[in-house]
């Protein structure tokens, strides 16, 4: 980490507290609220397509997220659903997610809110016909 060896790198830090604080972290989907500082948006950039060139800066954005490992939540280690973080593990879009599957990164986007989420969407959308990499999913869909 003492050598930047990328091009472009960004750690970008949104400030949380305030208002946000007032808000309990069940009301709504989104629970990372009082006692969280900044939210951490990790990024790097880069316009060489080889592998070599994708699997160095690959590896230090992934050398820089366990760097900042004592710094951040635990128990999960959080995560911000718009901030796509695949390290975490992905639905298989062809096939029906296991609540198992989805609870890895769901639990970390949307804490206990995860189990209510799943309630909804299995109301709303049985079939899981509305569905990502990341989606939350139906029960009734495996």
């Amino acid at each position: 980490m003492n050598q930047l060896e990328v091009e472009i790198a960004e750690l970008q830090f949104s400030a949380y507290g305030g208002r946000m604080n007032e808000v309990s972290e069940s009301s709504l989907p989104f629970p990372h609220r009082a006692g969280n500082l900044y939210q951490i948006e990790y990024l790097v950039i880069w316009s060489d397509e080889n592998s070599q060139t994708s699997e160095r800066n690959i590896s230090w954005i992934r050398r820089l997220h366990s760097y900042m490992t004592p710094y951040v939540s635990k128990n999960p280690r959080e995560a911000y659903v718009n901030y796509r973080d695949l390290d975490i593990r992905i639905n298989k879009l062809a096939g029906n997610t296991s609540y198992k599957q989805a609870s890895i990164w769901g639990r970390k986007y949307f804490k206990n809110n995860f189990d209510r989420l799943v309630r909804v969407k299995t109301a709303v959308d049985p079939v899981n016909f509305f569905r990502h990499e990341q989606s939350i999913p139906s029960l009734s869909s495996w």
